[in-house]
């Protein structure tokens, strides 16, 4: 399976910026295409999400649905306490690819990255 390159630096991104990039890497598709499969993709996974099932992408995470109980909170301007009842939250958790590979540019940013062995290079 061929590794898709990567390799812009974002600070952020939006869902319409997220568009306009696979559009200009894939000039062969209409942007109004790239609209329809990003929007498809968002949509099932929302769906998959509300019915309590879980979303795994390989290399790159699992979205699931985590349960949190009733607890009492408190009001922030009064201080008083407030009933909140139980929901459901979604939950992400990074694949292992993805932790290495967030992982490694942060070891290099910090210039922590272990010296090249000279085995290697024979």
């Amino acid at each position: 399976m061929k590794e898709a390159n990567f390799s812009f630096i974002v600070m952020g991104m939006t869902k319409s910026e997220l568009i306009a990039r696979l559009a200009a890497r894939n000039p062969h598709l209409y942007q109004r295409d790239v609209e329809r499969i990003v929007a498809t993709v968002f949509d099932e996974i929302s769906k998959a999400l509300a019915g309590g099932h879980r979303v795994e992408l390989r290399g790159f995470g699992a979205f699931s649905v985590k349960k949190r109980e009733p607890r009492t909170g408190r009001n922030p301007r009064t201080g008083e306490q407030v009933a909140v009842a139980s929901k459901r939250v979604p939950y992400f958790k990074t694949g292992k690819d993805l932790r290495d590979r967030l992982n490694k540019e942060a070891v290099k940013a910090a210039g922590l990255a272990p010296p090249e062995s000279t085995e290697d290079k024979k």
